[in-house]
């Protein structure tokens, strides 16, 4: 009798225990739903880019840069309805901006733009890193984006300056000035030879 009573209790106290965990449960995947639902609403809110070209040099290279051309048109479609869109998205962002780098114009292959393509591609590429995270930090991802943005309208502007350099004529004597003044071109070095030196021949 003693043995039923006290299976009896520990049964009881089983089950209460169970129930009592599984509101645990249900209250803890509410509050991580919730705080998912703030997350996302976040990056929504923030998730803003400069999609159109800022400057003429730049709106002009759509025509001849086909990476660029494709890279701002996929910054133009937003995701819209879940967490995974935009994880999604930042995926496709960061395999577009590596093209870039590899397929920069003859005008624009010069270090200003390369520097500033290789930053681009380090924020675009941090962006789909902390988005791809277990806890996202959505602060963070709202400031990688503004700052990408940033990087859009540097690039742009950077490709803005060398399109006006190169419509400034050249001077007479002014190429001729700049091969003596190309180091590549130099007469190397040679060492002196000392003539008191002894020579092994």
């Amino acid at each position: 009798m003693k043995y039923k009573t006290a299976i009896f209790f520990a049964l009881a106290l089983l089950l209460f225990s169970c129930q009592d965990n599984n509101q645990k449960r249900l209250s803890e995947n509410k509050k991580e739903m919730q705080r998912r639902e703030i997350i996302f609403k976040n990056i929504e809110k923030g998730w803003v880019f400069y999609d159109t070209p800022v400057t003429e040099a730049s709106e002009k290279s759509l025509a001849t840069w086909n990476a660029w051309r494709i890279f701002l048109a996929e910054l133009a479609l937003k995701p819209r309805k879940s967490i995974k869109a935009f994880q999604q998205k930042s995926k496709a962002l960061s395999k577009k901006v590596m093209d870039l780098n590899e397929n920069i114009p003859y005008e624009y292959s010069k270090p200003q733009i390369k520097s500033r393509i290789s930053t681009l591609i380090t924020k675009v590429r941090l962006l789909d890193l902390f988005i791809n995270l277990d806890a996202i930090p959505d602060k963070k991802v709202t400031q990688l984006v503004s700052e990408i943005n940033l990087e859009l309208v540097s690039l742009q502007r950077q490709m803005d300056k060398i399109t006006e350099k190169s419509k400034i004529p050249i001077e007479e004597g002014e190429s001729e000035l700049m091969k003596m003044m190309d180091t590549t071109r130099a007469i190397p070095n040679s060492p002196i030879i000392d003539p008191n030196i002894p020579r092994v021949e």
